[in-house]
């Protein structure tokens, strides 16, 4: 994935055209955005906007680097409290000058917090077909190959999802291996021993060495039932570890976990929005 960086004095913005489909056609994406004064940004925003249409693309995403796998979202409304863990990061005035610039939000996310001494009280009825198990902490290569495999599954019929491969995958997550605590990290497993579902959770290194919070960054589920059980799992673990609170991070609005979340008294502190511009002629 190679996108097209685009700078002027101040202010810079990459463009990829090869971004995922929007209503059905092909769109491209702009992000990496950043700009010190307001003017500097819209004509670097300006430059990205004329470098798409003049290579046939009529649609636009952003911010998106390149796909959801990777950086995307603007903060559309925020209580003010600090960012955490691997939360996009944009300024107030990158969403005003995409907005000016024609784009639209055309989907919806948030963050939630909810204290650990009141969620997960209540353990969900025992499965039948599949168990829960947490990371066992080896050979973490393994474990993100079967996330990814999982994940191009799972995510496959969701808005705006664009495939890549296994090693674009391992590139991303392979980082992340010194933050990770096993205990937070959870499967479920048919009886026949295969993957059914994954939660990747992780304390909240943003606060510091000594994080009070955990983030409930990603699940996914393939059958009925697993993700409920797999964030009772993660919860009770990380109170048992003596966390205080968790984070239901970057859910979309429509998600079932966003029921789920509600339902176990989380309060929304952060609103995001990915954005789309259609490009006449």
């Amino acid at each position: 994935m190679t996108g097209q960086v685009f700078r002027v004095d101040g202010a810079k913005i990459t463009a990829w055209l090869d971004g995922p489909e929007w209503d059905g056609a092909a769109s491209a994406t702009v992000g990496a955005f950043a700009c010190k004064t307001p003017a500097a940004g819209a004509e670097v925003l300006a430059q990205a906007i004329g470098f798409i249409r003049g290579n046939g693309l009529r649609q636009i995403l952003g911010p998106m680097e390149g796909d959801t796998w990777h950086s995307y979202r603007f903060v559309t409304e925020t209580d003010g409290s600090p960012a955490f863990l691997l939360e996009p990061a944009h300024s107030a005035d990158g969403l005003e000058l995409f907005k000016a610039a024609g784009f639209t939000q055309i989907s919806s996310y948030f963050s939630a917090h909810v204290p650990l001494a009141q969620t997960a009280l209540t353990p969900p009825p025992e499965p039948a077909d599949f168990t829960i198990e947490p990371w066992d902490g080896s050979d973490p290569e393994t474990l993100f190959g079967q996330v990814f495999d999982l994940s191009t599954e799972a995510f496959s019929q969701n808005a705006f999802y664009k495939p890549i491969t296994r090693e674009a995958f391992l590139a991303m997550y392979m980082p992340l291996v010194p933050m990770l605590k096993r205990e937070l990290i959870f499967f479920a497993r048919r009886r026949d021993g295969t993957l059914a579902g994954f939660l990747f959770g992780t304390p909240n290194f943003a606060e510091g060495p000594k994080p009070r919070s955990v983030i409930l960054k990603t699940y996914a589920s393939l059958s009925h039932g697993a993700g409920q059980h797999m964030a009772h799992a993660f919860h009770r673990s990380a109170a048992a570890l003596g966390y205080d609170s968790a984070i239901h991070a970057l859910i979309h609005d429509d998600n079932r976990s966003a029921l789920r979340s509600a339902a176990e008294g989380a309060q929304v502190f952060r609103k995001y929005g990915l954005f789309g511009l259609k490009l006449d002629g």
